[in-house]
């Protein structure tokens, strides 16, 4: 794991020197440190309201053991056996099946699942997807994946200023490089948020897994999610697509893009790895649990 955490860190610095390289090419040197205040000021932002914002964006609604007992207790008792403070459930009204978390911390985490999700899946399959996301919120994934996202969004909005000033005063190619930086910095940046997201995603589906005890609940999650997904459009996710990241299937289906640049691993070398995580553990069967 700590290799891991080790190749996400040298990703987000990576981003973070793009953005400072983006700030020099418009600014020089004073350029550059404007750019990485605002960055700053942007994740310190996102770190104390980015959850809020997110869920806003995708019309959540919170719920509690009154309004959804079922998805309420499911969660707390796999809360239980995660050792996490128990996090604030939230329903999306949306007829694609996915589910996401957010949050900077454990102590003020949320977890979110569509109408979709919960129409589709069945009581096991939907412990798995809530495992998955409780393992993203232990790993605190939730706040790297809100500070990549902030960046991406930064580094995208830097690129067009290049364009609007010309290609800046340290870029050589002029406007042909404002172009440039225009077309390729959002590029890159979504290289990097790629790469991150999807190591973050092969985790959380190994100890998602190990919180519910079956990696079979979540690998037949995956794949039911992942056909709804392909088939049924999220709107909100398509107009905010920076937070595409954050679901446990990809939301996105309309865009070329999309695919080019996916933030998630293939479907099916994600069920292949939890398939071979039941048999190492002699499961066979998504047997019932207990997660009532």
């Amino acid at each position: 794991m700590g290799s891991s955490y080790g190749r996400t860190f040298m990703l987000v610095a990576a981003m973070t020197a793009l953005f400072g390289a983006l700030g020099f090419m418009l600014g020089g040197a004073g350029g550059m440190l404007l750019a990485l205040g605002i960055a700053a000021a942007m994740n310190l932002f996102a770190y104390w309201r980015s959850d809020k914002m997110v869920l806003r964006m995708h019309g959540a609604h919170p719920v509690d053991a009154a309004s959804a007992p079922q998805l309420y207790k499911m969660v707390e008792n796999l809360a239980k056996a995660a050792d996490l403070p128990m996090p604030k459930v939230y329903v999306i009204e949306n007829p694609q099946p996915n589910a996401f978390a957010t949050g900077r911390n454990p102590e003020n985490a949320a977890v979110a699942a569509t109408t979709g999700l919960l129409q589709t899946l069945n009581h096991e399959e939907t412990a798995g997807v809530m495992a998955h996301e409780l393992a993203h919120i232990k790993n605190r994934d939730t706040l790297l994946m809100t500070i990549t996202a902030t960046l991406a969004g930064a580094i995208s909005m830097l690129g067009n200023f290049a364009l609007f000033f010309g290609g800046g005063r340290n870029n050589p190619l002029g406007m042909v490089g404002a172009i440039l930086m225009m077309i390729l910095a959002p590029m890159a940046a979504a290289v990097v948020q790629m790469a991150i997201s999807r190591t973050r995603e092969y985790e959380a589906d190994r100890i998602g897994s190990e919180i519910c005890g079956n990696p079979l609940w979540l690998a037949s999650a995956l794949n039911r999610l992942d056909q709804g997904a392909q088939r049924i459009d999220n709107h909100a996710a398509e107009a905010n697509p920076q937070t595409a990241h954050m679901f446990i299937v990809n939301p996105l289906h309309k865009h070329a893009r999309d695919g080019l640049f996916s933030t998630h691993p293939a479907m099916a070398n994600r069920i292949a790895r939890l398939q071979d995580m039941a048999m190492q553990m002699g499961l066979t069967t998504t047997r019932q649990g207990p997660w009532g």
